[in-house]
């Protein structure tokens, strides 16, 4: 049984990988990666509900000159799951959050309305002890 499993490959003794020509991948290349809904999204064309956590084949790219301090940019396409209509979405780096660019809009999300009333708060009572 143990021989079916075979972890290792041969190489001949007068191989020699620098005569392997390098493969010239252009820069926008599109990867295809499973991942899983960043957010909650209403699809445009159906009204179909796209729940955070559902899981879809995309396809990532980079964004060509897009970036935060050295930190790439990149878009997905993914697939709504009613009507196939392509929904597009990019990574936001600055805010640590995605961005919906094409095919859904975003849903109301309370926990963040409420984070960033607590932060002005906040930053409030901190110009009112300084002054």
């Amino acid at each position: 049984m143990s021989e079916r499993k075979v972890l290792n490959k041969y190489y001949p003794p007068d191989f020699d990988p620098l005569k392997i020509p390098r493969l010239r991948l252009p820069k926008d290349r599109q990867y295809t990666v499973r991942l899983m809904a960043p957010c909650n999204m209403r699809c445009k064309t159906c009204g179909e509900y796209i729940y955070k956590g559902k899981k879809f084949n995309a396809r990532k790219e980079t964004v060509q000159n897009e970036d935060y301090l050295g930190i790439k940019v990149f878009r997905f396409y993914i697939k709504c799951p009613r009507c196939l209509a392509e929904v597009t979405f990019k990574t936001d780096p600055e805010n640590s959050d995605y961005i919906v660019e094409h095919g859904a809009t975003r849903n109301f999300q309370a926990l963040k309305l409420a984070e960033e009333a607590a932060e002005r708060e906040a930053k409030e009572e901190e110009e009112e002890e300084k002054k």
